[in-house]
């Protein structure tokens, strides 16, 4: 399992958000997701948006955590980044 979580430094809506993203598969992101509680209906295209409160759990499930260069250089490598327009 290679689920990757990127430091909730990103601001929206008064909160810090991280990246979750899987370096393997998006099914395994979705299985992952689904496991921290958050909605398929949220998925970006190649990440979920994770609060920082929720960051902390998913590093206790398993989750690796990385630059948010290295989750896109990972991403790419497996052919899973989106380019930004078609992410939805």
């Amino acid at each position: 399992m290679a689920v990757l979580v990127d430091p909730a430094v990103w601001r929206w809506r008064g909160r810090r958000w991280a990246h979750l993203a899987s370096d393997v598969s998006h099914g395994e992101l979705h299985d992952f997701a689904a496991r921290l509680g958050l909605r398929r209906e949220h998925f970006q295209g190649d990440h979920y948006d994770v609060p920082s409160e929720l960051r902390a759990h998913a590093l206790s499930l398993g989750a690796t955590p990385v630059s948010s260069r290295q989750l896109v250089s990972a991403l790419r490598r497996a052919g899973l980044r989106r380019p930004g327009a078609r992410r939805r």
